[in-house]
């Protein structure tokens, strides 16, 4: 039992903040993306 809390304390913390930090990365890049796609398009235009 104490080895099951073991490797959850070192494996299941870290996979955690990870998979935490994807998601939000994920949705910052997909905004950046639709930018950069209206930059091109205004720039396009001139």
């Amino acid at each position: 039992m104490t080895e099951l809390m073991t490797v959850i304390g070192n494996y299941g913390f870290p996979m955690g903040v990870t998979a935490f930090l994807l998601v939000r990365i994920e949705s910052k890049l997909g905004q950046l993306n639709e930018s950069i796609q209206l930059l091109t398009k205004a720039i396009d235009r001139r």
